[in-house]
């Protein structure tokens, strides 16, 4: 997957204003490059659903735990997990070495800063380009074993215990999002051969994000990560104990999934929407900042293979997306963002 998404950023390379991340140690304000346009709802607040209108939970031990992830995907697009087999001791070593690295002087992180082209190290988020405005983010992107070069860079004597630690976390992290790509497709009933064309994604690799929200001076003016979906099959989120992920929701507006102990966020990416035939929903989503905590957020991004074919399973009622490769619509959507899907619609 490293190679599809270097190929694709490869012939779209950024400028390093699109890069660097802002030195959040050194601001006291909110620069003009950071502001953005006042919207009709504040940034730093979401809708808290009641109890009617509630993110599900999902609870993999569940008797039902097939209808309760499919009924997710296709009312929400985003859903919580529990008794997911992670152990929680291994995402607070996987929190505390992020915070570890994030915490370090802006120098030193631009040591392993990401290559114009590249697709691994630290950076801005890629959406960047697209916004008129800068957001109140910096990231560090692992694929495979790409940590242990950055992190010897910046730890020579000191860096086998970040590198165990999001190697072991990748590892276990691939797993879940496997079985849980296993029972989504359960769900949805469809012949033994699709299903066994589509989780040859078994074998796929992947990415390792990890996302830091400093404290900012003004959170009604700021964003931390602008509204996207994600492009590749599921997205498999820890964030810290901060509200600021907020999703959007039809008659609802952005509402907020606070963080619950010990669960796991999903949501399902534009891939896993193909497949469906739009029957899942590819969640429109963001990140708002906070006045006085630093929020932490670590994203892995479930992939088939490079050369896989995403189609719309054939039960689904007549396709509304065309047949394509997974790098193909990867550099689509390196390319044209949000306006990706109705590129490849029939």
């Amino acid at each position: 997957m490293s190679t599809t998404l270097s190929k694709a950023y490869g012939e779209n390379p950024l400028q390093l204003h699109h890069i660097i991340p802002l030195d959040f140690h050194t601001v006291h304000a909110v620069p003009d490059s950071h502001i953005w346009p006042q919207s009709d709802d504040d940034f730093s607040s979401g809708v808290t659903p009641n109890e009617e209108s509630s993110i599900p939970i999902v609870d993999l031990m569940d008797p039902n735990v097939v209808e309760l992830l499919g009924h997710a995907c296709e009312t929400w697009g985003v859903f919580q997990v529990t008794n997911h087999g992670i152990p929680l001791s291994l995402i607070e070593h996987v929190e505390s070495e992020a915070r570890r690295f994030f915490s370090l002087p802006a120098h030193q992180k631009e040591k392993v800063l990401r290559s114009p082209e590249g697709a691994t190290g630290y950076g801005v988020a890629r959406i960047s380009p697209f916004f008129s405005k800068f957001m109140w983010h910096e990231g560090f992107t692992i694929m495979g074993s790409s940590a242990h070069d950055h992190a010897s860079q910046l730890w020579p004597h000191d860096y086998t215990h970040f590198c165990d630690v999001m190697d072991e976390y990748q590892k276990k992290v691939k797993a879940l999002a496997y079985n849980l790509f296993l029972l989504i497709l359960e769900s949805l009933d469809i012949s033994k051969e699709e299903m066994d064309r589509a989780t040859s994604v078994g074998e796929s690799a992947g990415a390792l994000q990890l996302n830091s929200y400093p404290p900012c001076p003004d959170p009604d003016c700021a964003l931390g990560l602008a509204p996207h979906t994600d492009t590749l099959l599921l997205t498999v989120l820890h964030q810290s104990d901060t509200d600021g992920l907020q999703i959007f929701r039809e008659g609802s507006g952005w509402v907020t999934v606070s963080p619950v102990a010990g669960a796991l966020v999903v949501n399902v990416g534009d891939l896993l929407h193909i497949f469906s035939n739009a029957r899942f929903h590819n969640v429109y989503h963001r990140a708002a900042v906070n006045r006085s905590r630093h929020r932490i957020s670590v994203a892995y991004f479930y992939a088939p293979p490079p050369d896989s074919l995403v189609t719309p399973f054939s039960k689904l009622e007549f396709p509304r997306y065309r047949s394509l490769t997974v790098k193909e619509y990867v550099r689509i959507k390196a390319m044209h963002l949000e306006k990706a899907l109705s590129l490849i619609r029939i």
